[in-house]
C-alpha cells in the first residue's frame, strides 16, 4: 500500500503554465478594478494595469495558439505543450 503522489504529477502540475498565466491575468485584472474603484491615479497606475491584463491575455492566447500547433505537428510548434 503506497499513499505516496506519483513524483511525476507534481511535476508536470507545477510546469504546466496555464496556471501562472491565468493566475498573473486575473490579479491584474483585480488590480485594475481596485484602481477604478479606488479612482487611483489614471494617468499611470490604471494604464499599467490594463498594460498587464493585455499582456496577460496575449500571453494566454500566444500558448493557447502552440498547443493548438503542436497537437497538430507543426514542425515550428514548440515542445512539451501537450
Amino acid at each position: 500500500m503506497n499513499d505516496r503522489p506519483d513524483p511525476n504529477s507534481t511535476i508536470d502540475r507545477l510546469a504546466d503554465p496555464r496556471t501562472a498565466l491565468i493566475l498573473g491575468t486575473f490579479a491584474w485584472a483585480v488590480a485594475t478594478m481596485v484602481v477604478i474603484i479606488t479612482g487611483g491615479d489614471a494617468s499611470d497606475t490604471l494604464w499599467t494595469c490594463i498594460a498587464g491584463v493585455a499582456v496577460g491575455a496575449a500571453g494566454y492566447g500566444l500558448f493557447l495558439w502552440q498547443r493548438w500547433s503542436a497537437r497538430r505537428g507543426a514542425r515550428g510548434a514548440q515542445q512539451g505543450l501537450l
